[in-house]
């Protein structure tokens, strides 16, 4: 019997078919993923194998079938034994998954009581032996700690360690590395991987990150508006993929070893940085966020600013744009000393969700520097605006509608179209395709080349992904804990790294190749136990 069976799934959502006529089958021990673009249905899917359809008035036909139980024909208490005992899901964002006002480890605890009737001493022993599996440092320590004590990669350990407390036979793990940093998604990937071959648990990898997949499973099942548009073994899919969408998927995914062709950087420098510092805290608990970052920005040139959480990325860029004042150090801006907000500098968020009033228009948001310059005529306003949404591939009609009504690809358009209403000559880009599948993300990164070519825009493009990193900048600056590391051309940084750190970054970069990632994996195991 196969650990999960499928057939002809169908999910409605009203007059929505969110997965129409999907079957597949995993087998014990074995791992499969879901790949595809954000709608595709994948996370319809995850959530049907735990029945977390049930009650909410979706329309759930066809059959599903997880560890021999009937998901659909089981009563309620029957479901509640299958999720967590039998099948436990890892969601995307721990800190919405978590109970903020809980110690880590009584949530953990508390899920294997209510499955096993432990005593609270055996629970919590189990909490404290489940953390330390997935590699918390000091676990019983930090058992103790709340969510918001741990960094994103603790809290998707902490997630994972959850999951296995029961010891399920199936893994749904539901983009567990879309908001990590390249080398804790590696560590992430590898835990997954090591715990399939510990304990045979079975997983089903839901992710829209073809290299994601490469890295971690058996076989992919390719989705496309609700259905299954390729099915195989992954290294026959990723290598001779049979259909068109699939190759699009493949072909939209930036590549580290690619270099970047064609620049429109100039010798005029318009941003320039000494000496930044940026202290967090006061007396003896104070600590440098940037710690003395030099650096110069050229007409029409993109510069990269790569680095982990943590490593000062987004403080820089705040400093730059002037929303924060730095504890020392200048920024020259066209040759003169600056400080405060420059309209000059514009900034695209990573969240256009947060940076957008969900109770303003898009088409005001986009106004408001208009207004804040002194424009008043409303009628010249929304004719700018008007422009500005049809630039960046929107339309005008879109003025009068809120930040719900769009996608996560066309509200961050509506954030490029806001830094542009200011005329700016530099716009700083703080992760703004991390959160974007790759065929969105690849969309959005060739609007902001388009613009920077028709308006010899300077770039600086923070992320921590390092293949959409290589193929956007002209220059590299590479961070660790406040300070740059490695700075220098991008292929040649790339191409020939000299700082440790930097090699470590790109080894941690996902490969599409499942023969290399398994390769890679093998490495940094050996590296581990050195």
């Amino acid at each position: 019997m196969s650990l999960v069976d499928v057939k002809d799934l169908t999910v409605e959502f009203g007059s929505l078919r969110a997965v129409d006529g999907l079957s597949f089958r995993l087998e014990r021990g074995a791992a499969l993923a879901l790949v595809g673009e954000s709608g595709s249905g994948k996370s319809t899917v995850a959530s049907a194998l735990l029945g977390l359809h049930r009650g909410t008035g979706a329309r759930v036909g066809g059959s599903v079938h997880v560890a021999g139980v009937d998901v659909e024909a089981v009563s309620d208490e029957e479901l509640r034994r299958l999720r967590g005992a039998k099948a436990a899901m890892v969601f995307q964002d721990p800190l919405s998954a978590l109970d903020p006002y809980y110690a880590i480890g009584d949530q953990i605890a508390e899920v294997y009581r209510v499955h096993t009737r432990a005593s609270r001493r055996a629970a919590r022993a189990r909490a404290v032996e489940v953390l330390d599996r997935v590699g918390i440092p000091d676990a019983v320590r930090r058992s103790r700690s709340r969510p918001h004590e741990f960094s994103g990669g603790m809290r998707q350990r902490a997630l994972i360690a959850m999951a296995l407390a029961c010891e399920p036979d199936l893994l749904i793990a539901d983009e567990p590395t879309t908001a990590l940093d390249v080398t804790v998604q590696a560590q992430i990937l590898d835990l997954l991987h090591r715990l399939r071959e510990e304990t045979g648990t079975g997983l089903l990898l839901v992710t829209h990150d073809v290299g994601v997949a490469a890295e971690s499973v058996d076989e992919v099942l390719v989705m496309r508006h609700g259905r299954v548009v390729e099915h195989g073994p992954v290294s026959a899919v990723l290598r001779s993929p049979s259909h068109t969408y699939t190759r699009e998927l493949l072909g939209a995914v930036p590549r580290v070893d690619a270099p970047r062709t064609g620049s429109t950087a100039t010798d005029e420098v318009v941003l320039e940085a000494t000496g930044l510092r940026r202290e967090f805290g006061r007396g003896k608990r104070a600590f440098p966020a940037v710690d003395g970052v030099s650096l110069t920005i050229r007409r029409g040139e993109t510069l990269g600013v790569v680095g982990e959480s943590g490593s000062g990325k987004t403080t820089l860029g705040r400093m730059l744009v002037g929303l924060l004042e730095p504890t020392a150090g200048t920024i020259r801006y066209e040759g003169q000393p600056h400080t405060g907000v420059n309209p000059a500098v514009q900034m695209v968020f990573q969240d256009p969700v947060s940076s957008l009033n969900p109770r303003r228009s898009v088409g005001e948001s986009i106004a408001d520097p208009l207004r804040a310059r002194g424009e008043k005529d409303e009628a010249r306003i929304r004719g700018r605006v008007t422009e500005l949404l049809e630039r960046v591939g929107l339309e005008g009609a879109h003025y009068d509608r809120y930040p719900h009504e769009f996608s996560g690809g066309q509200r961050q358009r509506v954030g490029i179209a806001r830094a542009l209403a200011a005329d700016p000559r530099v716009i700083v880009c703080d992760e703004p395709v991390s959160a974007l599948d790759v065929t969105t993300q690849a969309q959005v990164v060739a609007l902001l080349a388009e613009l920077q070519r028709e308006l010899g825009l300077a770039l600086v493009f923070v992320a921590h992904d390092l293949a959409v990193v290589r193929q956007v900048s002209d220059r590299v600056v590479v961070m660790r804990k406040g300070r740059v590391v490695e700075e220098g051309p991008a292929d040649e940084v790339y191409d020939s790294p000299r700082d440790p750190y930097t090699k470590q970054l790109l080894a941690a970069v996902p490969a599409l190749d499942p023969e290399v990632a398994a390769r890679r994996r093998a490495a940094r195991r050996e590296l581990a136990a050195a």
